[in-house]
């Protein structure tokens, strides 16, 4: 019997990043990695030689993070596109006016928000009738008329 071991592999590298006896730790520093997808493979073998295969996939982000609005993944387009695109670092010293990505609103932003109007007038026309049992009392009664003026004097 041997003692049980990993093996950890990085994208489809032939040589394990490690190979050592169970447990074990494993530190990737992504730095050195280029930005994109990446996967590790970890292969572990127990004592009767038995062994099991996980894939883990991941994406390394270590440079700035890019936001581009006007065009989706997988989106068909034609014509002439008008994209904004913008990149944000951890690094980059904080600027108020680049704080928020600027993108459209979106369409149901716009429905919720003609829902919210819509209701809103819907109440406010409910609320103007007055109930038949407060229509005669003083909040809702008319003012009183006033007599007459008298005519002026000549």
């Amino acid at each position: 019997m041997s003692k049980p071991h990993v093996r950890v592999y990085l994208d489809d590298a032939t040589q394990p990043v490690i190979d050592q006896e169970l447990p074990t730790a494993l530190t990737l520093d992504t730095r050195t990695l280029p930005d994109g997808p990446h996967r590790l493979v970890i292969r572990a073998e127990d004592q009767s030689g038995a062994e099991g295969v996980e894939e883990i996939p991941f994406h390394v982000q270590n440079g700035p993070g890019i936001l581009v609005s006007g065009l989706r993944p997988g989106s068909t387009r034609r014509g002439t596109l008008h994209l904004t695109v913008d990149a944000f670092s951890t690094d980059d010293p904080f600027d108020p006016r680049r704080a928020e990505a600027r993108s459209s609103i979106p369409v149901w932003v716009w429905v919720l928000s003609l829902f919210v109007v819509a209701w809103a007038v819907f109440y406010a026309a409910r609320m103007w009738e007055v109930p038949a049992p407060y229509a005669n009392t003083p909040t809702y009664m008319p003012p009183p008329a006033s007599p007459p003026a008298p005519p002026p004097h000549g």
